[in-house]
């Protein structure tokens, strides 16, 4: 009887040891999850609330690793793999998200601005292409003698008036593409117009950069920005060649997450093409691609989309109409320059247009000079005038209350309308132009300005 009551007493504190242990453990446990945040930020692999699926996976892994936990006991180093395992998971199901997209403005979809990936340099193209750019002469010979002839002489010596901060810049080189993305993020822009020849074509000083889109799309998705295609014109395009650009562009390209579509009055949702030097072919053969009963009529197909002509001259907005085209751009940076270009006729273009249910988009810009490739082209300069000359065109531009605002230009270097960042620099020959007394990114934070303004004005516009 005493060996059954010692061993009955043994039991008991056994039993009362291993139940104070095990709540010891779950108030361990308790503590260790009160610690971990509900909703992880981004960039923690943890922060699966956005993705079922891939937590549904996770919930799996964690209690498969519990169980591992108890067999072995080494906590540590499976709570790392676990880490591991779904911090891969999530790679591979979707794109790097931005751990910067809180401190970006957030981008302006009616806020459009053209882009061009012709750069290259030796270290990513073997060579380099547009920044050693041929002085152009001029189209009178007795005029052209007065002025230099050759190119430019990469890397100091340029084929622009202003330097950038990234120096003579491949479009191939990654960290580039990143850069840009991100500088056209900060200026709160939302699509990109992409220059764009067909695949194995270029512009005579440039090469084929086709290849190059994917690449742009998937940068431009992660920085929750849009591309569309700004279509260069090349030689015999014509109704048939644009038929099958057009369907090349959205049959490769339309499913990216990242590819422009616009919202329409009638609620569908279309690509958007701006068709650069669109009056050079006559209004008879865009009539074959784009209105209903042309020959090679694109309506109401899988390809249907928006077209946007080139407006230079007044009687181009009769040539756009009788097209069959959505609506016109104006693409220059120099008021004055042609009629489209001169803000005081925006406001009526923008009453044609309206009356002909057309889209007018006017294209501003912080400036113009290209005197580095067309030294006789002085009296198309157009001083920056520290910002206020941009300033000046995007308050003309509001004034006509615009679907759309395009911007000429993020990175044209040669014509001296980017807004891409610049930085002082003097060679033994050349001494560039700056954006001094402001910062490197003073045109970048105009825009960005501008673009919340314009916000601001469509709210009441739309009132």
């Amino acid at each position: 009887i005493l060996n059954y009551d010692i061993m009955a007493r043994f039991r008991r504190r056994t039993c009362i040891i291993l139940l104070l242990f095990i709540l010891f453990i779950c108030s361990i446990m308790m503590a260790l999850k009160t610690l971990r945040p509900d909703r992880a930020g981004f960039g923690d692999p943890f922060g699966l609330g956005l993705l079922p699926e891939l937590q549904q996976r996770t919930v799996l892994l964690d209690s498969k690793q519990n169980s591992l936990n108890r067999v072995q006991g080494d906590t540590v180093t499976r709570a790392s793999n676990l880490h591991s395992i779904a911090a891969n998971t999530m790679k591979a199901s979707i794109p790097p998200v931005n751990k910067l997209e809180e401190e970006l403005s957030s981008p302006n979809y009616n806020f459009h601005i053209f882009y061009y990936t012709w750069y290259g340099n030796p270290q990513f193209d073997g060579k380099y292409i547009h920044w050693n750019h041929p002085l152009l002469p001029h189209w009178d010979p007795k005029i052209a003698n007065n002025y230099p002839k050759g190119r430019h002489n990469p890397p100091e010596d340029i084929g622009a008036n202003f330097y950038p901060e990234l120096g003579s810049y491949s479009s191939k080189d990654p960290s580039v593409i990143e850069a840009h993305m991100k500088q056209m993020r900060s200026a709160s822009t939302g699509v990109i117009v992409l220059s764009w020849y067909p695949p194995g074509m270029a512009d005579e000083n440039g090469e084929p950069t086709d290849d190059l889109v994917p690449v742009i799309l998937d940068y431009a998705h992660k920085y929750n920005l849009k591309v569309t295609f700004h279509i260069e014109p090349y030689k015999d395009r014509d109704d048939r060649s644009m038929y099958h650009n057009v369907k090349y562009i959205i049959d490769k390209y339309g499913g990216h997450p990242a590819f422009y579509r616009h919202k329409t009055s009638t609620g569908r949702f279309l690509p958007l093409f701006y068709v650069y030097d669109s009056y050079v072919t006559i209004p008879e053969i865009w009539a074959n691609l784009l209105t209903v009963s042309g020959s090679q009529s694109i309506r109401n197909t899988p390809y249907d989309a928006l077209f946007i002509a080139l407006l230079v001259e007044e009687r181009h907005k009769h040539d756009i109409h009788r097209s069959g085209f959505d609506g016109m751009y104006t693409y220059f940076a120099t008021n004055g320059f042609s009629y489209g270009s001169s803000h005081h006729n925006w406001a009526g273009l923008k009453a044609f247009c309206d009356s002909n249910n057309l889209m007018f988009i006017p294209s501003v810009g912080p400036g113009y000079i290209d005197t580095s490739i067309r030294p006789w082209n002085n009296h198309n300069t157009r001083n920056r005038v520290n910002g206020k000359y941009y300033e000046t065109a995007f308050s003309a531009a509001l004034l006509v209350r615009p679907e759309i605002i395009s911007i000429t230009s993020f990175n044209e270097w040669h014509e001296g309308t980017q807004i891409e960042k610049a930085v002082p620099k003097r060679t033994g020959q050349v001494v560039y132009l700056d954006y001094k007394p402001h910062k490197p990114n003073v045109y970048l934070e105009l825009t960005q300005k501008w673009s919340e303004k314009y916000r601001k004005e469509q709210e009441q516009w739309l009132m």
